[in-house]
């Protein structure tokens, strides 16, 4: 996938009115520290679009970026380890239930693991509920380069298993630093929009 074109296009809060967008969306969701703007950037082939930070919890809204004019990546609020009250987590909880359920153009959903631990129970309960709500995710396992090569392959079935994943759920490895991976996710993509992408 060549991308020409990437832009914040729509920021929305918890009190926003979400856009009826007629592009295809992909949505990304993972722990508040899972690397996710940082995939997204890698993604967009940008440096710094989406804004990433030390600080857990910094994406507190829903935000809708417009790649080649063709489709969205839309970023979704990060789950668990942000310190902020717990009331504003259920705001955000009710902004992405709000998001799924809403949505006419979503595709797909990626949920972002970090491939070094087992997840926890905020990502079995974001998995469960996704599957929940009709989707079966993509599970996109951060930080690939951080951990041996001959380590990938056992942490992606610690993954599948403790998701409880069927047999043919589909877990890509993924470095933000080496790119690998990504082909796999343009590949996920490209999938539902055929004949609509510029090739070169």
């Amino acid at each position: 996938m060549v991308i020409r074109s990437a832009e914040l296009e729509t920021v929305c809060g918890v009190t926003s009115k979400l856009p009826d967008n007629l592009l295809p969306e992909f949505a990304f969701s993972g722990k508040s520290n899972v690397g996710k703007s940082s995939l997204i950037n890698a993604l967009m082939n940008r440096k710094s679009l989406a804004r990433t930070s030390a600080q857990p919890g910094k994406t507190q809204t829903i935000n809708y970026y417009n790649i080649n004019k063709a489709f969205y990546l839309v970023d979704l609020p990060g789950y668990g380890f942000a310190k902020v009250p717990e009331s504003e987590k259920v705001k955000w909880g009710k902004m992405i239930e709000g998001y799924l359920k809403s949505s006419k153009q979503l595709k797909q959903i990626f949920l972002l693991i970090d491939i070094r631990h087992e997840p926890g129970k905020n990502d079995v309960t974001m998995y469960d509920w996704i599957v929940h709500q009709g989707y079966e995710p993509v599970i996109i396992a951060t930080k690939a380069d951080k951990i041996k090569p001959r380590q990938i392959p056992v942490q992606v079935k610690l993954i599948r298993n403790t998701l409880g994943m069927k047999a043919d759920g589909v877990i890509i490895p993924f470095s933000s630093l080496t790119k690998s991976g990504r082909d796999e996710i343009y590949a996920v993509m490209e999938n539902y929009m055929p004949g609509i992408l510029p090739e070169t």
